[in-house]
């Protein structure tokens, strides 16, 4: 995903669109906690002017991180939309949108994917509760994990007398 600024040019005036599949697994090196990592499908249009080009670009695949609960492996969607402007000039006025500066006369975008992917890592993740009967388990000698669902359904054991004796002062009233 590297361009020269000849070729960038030569798509000024005209639609020039993206629509690639990149490896980014060296994110793996940087964030211990991804397990793999899908192809990237990269998509979107570039504008291009004198002094910027600008990359509307979408960003799809998944990364298999670990669930937080059970460290059993989690696929984890990644859909991202952004806009990445790049500066072919020095800028003589400061602005509030983050902006990328061209060393060279090569465009590289990877770097910026790089970044964008590893800013989407959640600090936790959970799995399905149908994948984590393969990881930890799920119940123990007086213990166990449920959802808050049944939680609420579920009438404690020690309170079950004192509902039974409102049951049976509701029916000596009638």
């Amino acid at each position: 995903m590297k361009w020269t600024m000849s070729q960038l040019q030569k798509y000024r005036n005209k639609d020039f669109t993206v629509d690639e599949y990149v490896r980014v697994d060296e994110i793996k090196e940087v964030e211990k906690s991804i397990r793999q990592v899908s192809p990237m499908h990269i998509k979107g249009r570039v504008d291009i002017s004198a002094t910027k080009v600008t990359f509307h670009i979408r960003i799809e695949g998944y990364l298999i991180l670990p669930c937080s609960r059970t460290l059993v492996d989690v696929k984890y969607p990644v859909n991202v939309e952004t806009t990445e402007t790049f500066l072919l000039d020095t800028p003589e006025y400061e602005t509030e949108e983050e902006m990328h500066q061209v060393q060279g006369d090569v465009i590289d975008l990877m770097p910026v994917i790089r970044e964008i992917l590893l800013l989407e890592v959640p600090m936790q993740v959970f799995c399905e509760d149908d994948q984590s009967k393969d990881g930890a388990p799920q119940s123990g000698k007086d213990w166990e994990v449920i959802q808050d669902e049944v939680k609420q359904q579920k009438v404690d054991p020690r309170l079950a007398g004192l509902a039974k004796f409102f049951e049976q002062d509701d029916s000596g009233e009638n």
